[in-house]
């Protein structure tokens, strides 16, 4: 469904009349478009003293051709008149928090000199694993820094915090891709950790995923749709799963994108072992899982009947629970393998009338946290998706003002695209995404609800 308001937002009187009465101003955000460069502007990087990722950023820029000023690039001076359509900055050297003012000093006088649909980007180190309690404290407070920052960059202009462990600098590339180029388009205000990693990958960044085989569920229509056709413009032979009541839906998508249709039920005692025997027999294995399929049966827990209560559990989370089981024993998922979920916002900060479904998208964020330790001795990773208002025909359907409230509650003012969700999946997805595990992204415009 179109969103008639930032079609009317971007027109001329729109934007007259919006200004005016103090009205959201939803811009048309950037997306990805085949053959346009990663970054299409000017990128300022800097760093505070010490910093540990300045090389790793520089190979990167430099590999993505872009047009760098600051440290390793042009000659920059505030009171010039270059526009940035990306700020990035190594705070990994800041040890206390009184050199936080580096921060400030950095971002300070450019703030105003970003582009349309910019991208700022803070890159720091674990808390947790820093050498002393004023190290961890100053790291921490990076959070809250860059949060607060993608509410004030407005224009559809985003900002992340990205923690990289020592030893995980060569792990870096995947993920500042992604981040600054418009396939994150309605990801803001994320912290992404990056671990270390024996594997180094080297791929083709236009088709990261050839040679590959993914498996996603619920790929009839929608979000699922959407990851369906992106893993295979990337690359990947993409097999669709969903019910057999939707089998000739199914087949239209698969045939699409040259892929292949496995019509089943995934809540069925035999679909786990269906599934393996599948992908063993027709393709010696899989590399990708995208656990998509997912239901909603809302009511408040006082109306709700048991049947709508184990429907929702049993899809969006205990299938998910047994297929990750029966292919890890079987070790179908082939070396740097990625399992990557679809939860909620709603599993993140609740929803009335949502406790089963909210229950469900809150256990498959446990699932991905508790499960990274396991999959990782497999050279396996394990991630997730939060979205938040997406366009689909199941918003389509919610009555006018609350979907309205949805789309405008964020710091973009607007819903996102199926595409959002399967974009950042696609990041997960990706040989050269081995130090992104455990980690659960929300794509949600930076929502004003949850955490």
């Amino acid at each position: 469904m179109s969103d008639r308001y930032t079609s009317f937002a971007n027109s001329p009187l729109g934007r007259l009349l919006a200004k005016n009465l103090g009205l959201p101003m939803p811009v048309n955000l950037d997306r990805f478009q085949a053959g346009a460069p990663v970054i299409s502007g000017a990128v300022l990087f800097g760093s505070a003293d010490a910093g540990a990722l300045g090389k790793a950023v520089s190979d990167t820029l430099k590999n993505i051709n872009a047009d760098v000023h600051g440290q390793g690039g042009k000659a920059f001076s505030a009171e010039g008149e270059q526009k940035f359509k990306a700020l990035v900055f190594d705070a990994s050297g800041i040890k206390d928090s009184a050199d936080l003012i580096k921060v400030y000093s950095f971002f300070h006088p450019v703030m105003r000199k970003v582009e349309q649909c910019s991208r700022l980007i803070v890159l720091g180190l674990p808390p947790e694993a820093c050498e002393n309690p004023r190290h961890a404290t100053a790291q921490r407070a990076l959070e809250g820094f860059t949060r607060s920052l993608g509410k004030e960059v407005k224009k559809g202009g985003a900002a992340q915090l990205i923690y990289v462990a020592s030893g995980a600098e060569n792990q870096l590339e995947s993920s500042l891709r992604f981040f600054l180029s418009p396939r994150s388009a309605y990801v803001s205000g994320q912290v992404v950790r990056i671990s270390t990693s024996g594997t180094q990958a080297t791929l083709d960044w236009n088709k990261p995923l050839a040679g590959k085989v993914a498996l996603v569920t619920g790929a009839s229509r929608g979000i699922g749709e959407a990851i369906a056709k992106t893993l295979a413009r990337d690359g990947a032979h993409v097999i669709g799963l969903d019910i057999p009541q939707l089998a000739d839906d199914l087949k239209v998508v698969t045939s699409l994108i040259g892929g292949s249709a496995l019509a089943l039920d995934i809540t069925a005692a035999d679909a786990p072992a269906k599934i393996a025997e599948h992908l063993k027999a027709h393709h010696a294995g899989v590399d990708i899982i995208v656990h998509n399929a997912g239901v909603t049966r809302d009511k408040t827990l006082a109306n709700m009947t048991e049947q709508q209560w184990n429907m929702v559990l049993n899809i969006n989370l205990s299938s998910e629970e047994r297929i990750n089981d029966e292919l890890l024993a079987q070790n179908v998922i082939r070396e740097n393998g990625r399992i990557i979920c679809v939860s909620s916002i709603s599993g993140i900060a609740g929803n009335m009338g949502q406790s089963n479904y909210g229950m469900s998208k809150a256990g498959v964020i446990g699932m991905v946290q508790s499960m990274s330790r396991v999959v990782t001795a497999k050279n396996i990773t394990i991630n997730a998706v939060a979205p938040g208002f997406i366009e689909t025909a199941m918003t389509a359907a919610i009555p006018f003002a609350i979907r309205e409230a949805g789309r405008r509650m964020n710091s973009m003012s607007q819903g996102g695209l199926p595409v959002d969700v399967a974009e950042t999946i696609a990041w997960y997805a990706s040989p050269a995404s081995a130090g992104v595990n455990g980690n659960v992204v929300r794509v949600c415009g930076q929502s004003l609800i949850g955490a």
